[in-house]
Formats: C-alpha cells, sequence, structure tokens
C-alpha cells in the first residue's frame, strides 16, 4: 500500500511540474512575438468580408483588423502580421501548438472550446447565429419546409450539432454532405450536390456573393442558434490575453467616444478624460500590459474604431451590406460593449 502511494505521490508532482513548465512557457507570448518581429495569426481558408486575400493577396476583413490591431498595439505597426490559413479542423490545434499567436477566425465561443480544450476566447467581434442558404428555385420560405433536403455543411463547426438539433427539434430529417472548407460547401451547393447550405447567417452573406449568380439565393428568416464569434488565445498566459482583448475594446470604446483613424490626431488634444485615457495623454494604461502609452492610438489611426472595420468589411461599404443589427453599440440599440479605459 505504502509503494503505491509513493508512487501516486510521485506521479501527482511529475504532473504537477509538468503543468508548471507549459504554463511558464505559454507565458512568454509577447515576449517570443517581439522576437520574431510579427504576430502569427490564424485567419479562415478564405471568407470574404471576414479574412480572404484582395486581389493583390493582402489580407482584409473584420477578421484579419483584429490582428491589425493587436500588431499595431504590440508593433506600433498594423502590418507586421504573418497570416496562416487555417481551415475549421485544424485551427485550434495550430493555436494550442504554438504555430499561431492568435486565433482570429470566425470561431464560435462555446463551453467545451473554453474550459476543456486550453483556449480563452478574448472578446467577440461579431455576434451571430446560424442559416440557411437555399435556391430560390425550390420555391420554399421558411426552415421548415426543409424536411428530407440535403444539406451542405463544414466539417468541424458548431453548425454540425445545430443543425442537428434543429431537425430533430422540428421532427424532420435531412441528408448532410460534408466538406472541410466553406469553398468546398459553396461549391458542392452550386453544383447541385446538395438542396441547401447553412452555416452562420454572415458567412452565408459571404459565400453568396461568391455564387456565378448570386440573385439566385436566398438566406431564410430563420435562425437557429446564437454564435458569438471573436478572437480566441492560449489559456496560461494572461498577459497577452490582455492585449488581445484591449485591442478589440480599444476600437469599440473609440467608436464610443467618437474617435476614428481621420480625428485621432486632433483628438489627442481633447478635454474628454475619457479620450484622453484612450489616447495616452492621460496616464500609460499600455503598462500593465507590456506596452507603450500610444498603443490605443497606435490601433486607431492605422486600423480604425470598430465602427469603420464593420462597414469596409461587411457592412454598407462592402459587398455583403450587413447591418450592424445587434453588432451596434449598446447604447444604440445592440450588444458592442466595452470596458472603460480607466
Amino acid at each position: 500500500m505504502r509503494d503505491n502511494k509513493n508512487k501516486w505521490v510521485l506521479l501527482t508532482s511529475a504532473a504537477a511540474l509538468t503543468l508548471g513548465a507549459v504554463s511558464v512557457a505559454s507565458a512568454e507570448t509577447l515576449e517570443n512575438t517581439r522576437e520574431r518581429g510579427v504576430v502569427q495569426c490564424g485567419v479562415s481558408d478564405g471568407l470574404p468580408g471576414f479574412s480572404a486575400p484582395n486581389d493583390q493577396g493582402e489580407w482584409q476583413g473584420l477578421d484579419v483588423d483584429v490582428c491589425r490591431a493587436v500588431a499595431a498595439a504590440v508593433f506600433g505597426d498594423a502590418d507586421a502580421v504573418r497570416y496562416i490559413s487555417l481551415n475549421a479542423v485544424e485551427r485550434f490545434t495550430a493555436l494550442q501548438s504554438g504555430e499561431v499567436d492568435v486565433l482570429s477566425r470566425n470561431t464560435t465561443w462555446t463551453a467545451t472550446r473554453d474550459t476543456t480544450l486550453g483556449l480563452n476566447f478574448a472578446g467577440v467581434n461579431f455576434y451571430d447565429g446560424q442559416g440557411f442558404l437555399v435556391s430560390k428555385d425550390l420555391g420554399i420560405s421558411s426552415a421548415k419546409e426543409l424536411d428530407g433536403a440535403a444539406i451542405c455543411i463544414q466539417s468541424g463547426t458548431t453548425t454540425e450539432l445545430n443543425l442537428a438539433d434543429y431537425f430533430r427539434a422540428n421532427e424532420m430529417q435531412f441528408d448532410p454532405i460534408v466538406f472541410d472548407t466553406s469553398e468546398q460547401t459553396v461549391g458542392g451547393f452550386e453544383a447541385g450536390r446538395c438542396d441547401v447550405l447553412t452555416s452562420d447567417t454572415s458567412q452565408l452573406a459571404a459565400l453568396r456573393i461568391q455564387l456565378s449568380e448570386p440573385d439566385s439565393a436566398m438566406i431564410l428568416p430563420e435562425v437557429i442558434s446564437k454564435e458569438p464569434l471573436g478572437p480566441v488565445v492560449r489559456q496560461g498566459d494572461d498577459q497577452w490575453f490582455n492585449i488581445v482583448k484591449w485591442s478589440l475594446f480599444a476600437m469599440l470604446n473609440a467608436e464610443e467616444l467618437g474617435v476614428n483613424s481621420e480625428n485621432v490626431d486632433e483628438m489627442r488634444d481633447s478635454d474628454n478624460p475619457n479620450i484622453a485615457r484612450l489616447l495616452g495623454q492621460d496616464g500609460n494604461y499600455g503598462e500593465g500590459m507590456g506596452l507603450d502609452a500610444n498603443w490605443a492610438y497606435n490601433i486607431i489611426s492605422q486600423v480604425g474604431n470598430y465602427a469603420e472595420s464593420f462597414d469596409r468589411n461587411v457592412g454598407p461599404n462592402s459587398p455583403l451590406g450587413i447591418e450592424r443589427g445587434v453588432n451596434a453599440l449598446w447604447n444604440d440599440g445592440g450588444f458592442q460593449y466595452a470596458p472603460p479605459i480607466r
């Protein structure tokens, strides 16, 4: 009995030492990033409006702007980013292994991902929900009419479970047609391999414009899930977690305070104490994260506030034309809310 007890003590001690080593190693993200000279950011395998390369090969999108904001905060240079394209299946492994410093890739915040995968969600940059894209030729107007439909879906996503739950609850059947990437799902839909394409409604809007005839398809009115999408980091490094989190919060606070990329220089002389703190004119609120006082100024001047990012990437100034809706600020009827910088 004593031998077994001693063996248990030794095993427990070894496990504790291992966990401690992992914690120490994972707490060096800022230092490693600075030595490397770029933020390694995991993005999608190509989703217009969120993360996709333009005709010049430059990555653009709402999720890309989170990566750029982090780089602006850390380096004072929003272009100091290396983008690593990841599909839904490989994204978490890439983050856990250290291949990327931050995952900014239309990823839903869930209990399992937050508590068992060793990950921390640093906020929500887009509130979304799952919907259905159908051909207008089907002549249907509701998801309740999809009994027996063949449905294209991307593997490794929350949409698979949501879909099964919805059809079970409504006593309907469906035939899943599973693909590895979002590009493959829209290809399968256009080729007629399925009657319906399901994903987050924002993603459906992005995929719809990739069709040869976008007007031939429509998004049904039902939204069947909550999909809070946001940037993700590894657990065990609070400093890096704070940097990513407050980079997003800086963009939201800037919109609320009326500070944008065009007026940020003149706003540095503002008498508003909230603006003075945001722009590093009253105290250094970057010091606790290992950043200089201009961290938020660099984000706003080079990337813009949240409204600027939303409008150019997915909003009225983009092909997607998504309305702000629940992604409006809290004082404008939406969910978006950032803690104060003080």
